[in-house]
């Protein structure tokens, strides 16, 4: 079983489905609202967790009644939660999604807790760390954090995914320092500085400025890999959309655990390109997350 480490966010997402998204300072009806578990770092391990994964989490809610309901999420979902930490100090991280009718989504999260996973938090995960096989990181903790992180795991000779979500510009040390590098368009687009003509362009720039793997998530038009001596892009699967929240977090927990497993870059990020595809046509951010047996027979019959 291949043990994979997560170390990033954790919120509770409150959810509204509407015909459209708002223009400023307008008001909408809206159709449904539902609060579901989510945070890109517990979206993550839960889908890692629901491949297969053996999965350890490294991250903070709040003392309050979105922290006790989040932790009792992930340990449903079989998530080794001890390196979770109750922060009394701090609320639970929340994100608000609006949702509309053609799957797309706005979100504005408000980090929490999520702010205070520390350094400290991750040196005291560290033999968890250095016994994995993948570390998945992500942009909704401190970035010292990620750094640290990142170093304690390749002085153990441990792969490191970054999540370069959200959208930011990052010091090209950073950038150079996971094993692999797994941003959407528009952050890759953010790292770049500059627009780009999809993702293939993206992934091949990034790794010509030193990045040493890199996977660029476009949604409905696929995916992109690149690497210091090969490159492709993978069609994405038709499907009909839902919901997109999440779809980049199913990508990532199976892209990691297709390595843990030992697959080919090119192999691991098809199986990722399906993951996500399959999440879109599910409403919310873990209930999305695909099973190993639910991936597989979506695989199987042709998507």
């Amino acid at each position: 079983m291949p043990r994979v480490v997560v170390i990033g966010s954790i919120n509770m997402d409150l959810v509204v489905r509407a015909e459209r998204l708002p223009r400023p300072g307008e008001t909408i009806h809206g159709d449904e609202f539902h609060t579901i578990p989510g945070g890109k770092g517990a979206n993550q391990v839960v889908a890692a967790a629901r491949l297969g994964a053996q999965t350890h989490l490294v991250g903070r809610v709040g003392d309050d009644g979105f922290g006790r309901q989040l932790r009792q999420a992930l340990e449903d979902n079989g998530v080794d939660c001890s390196r979770v930490v109750t922060d009394r100090e701090h609320p639970s991280g929340v994100a608000m999604i609006v949702v509309q009718a053609s799957g797309e989504n706005s979100i504005v999260v408000a980090g929490g807790a999520n702010g205070a996973v520390s350094p400290r938090d991750v040196e005291a995960s560290r033999a968890v760390i250095q016994a994995a096989e993948v570390v998945l990181l992500q942009l909704e903790i401190p970035l010292e954090t990620v750094t640290t992180a990142m170093t304690i795991a390749r002085a153990a000779g441990v792969r490191t995914i970054l999540d370069a979500g959200p959208a930011c510009a990052l010091p090209e040390e950073v950038l150079r320092a996971p094993t692999l590098l797994s941003p959407n368009l528009v952050e890759a687009e953010a790292l770049l500085g500059r627009p780009v003509s999809g993702g293939l362009e993206a992934a091949r720039e990034l790794v010509a400025r030193g990045v040493a793997a890199c996977v660029v998530k476009s949604g409905a038009r696929g995916c992109a890999w690149a690497t210091p001596q090969a490159s492709a892009e993978i069609a994405a699967a038709m499907v009909e959309v839902v919901d997109t929240t999440a779809a980049g977090d199913a990508f990532t927990a199976a892209l990691g655990v297709g390595l843990a497993e030992g697959q080919s870059l090119a192999a691991a990020a098809a199986w990722a390109n399906f993951a996500g595809a399959l999440a879109v046509t599910r409403l919310g951010a873990q209930p999305s997350m695909p099973t190993r047996a639910e991936l597989e027979q979506f695989i199987s019959c042709g998507s």
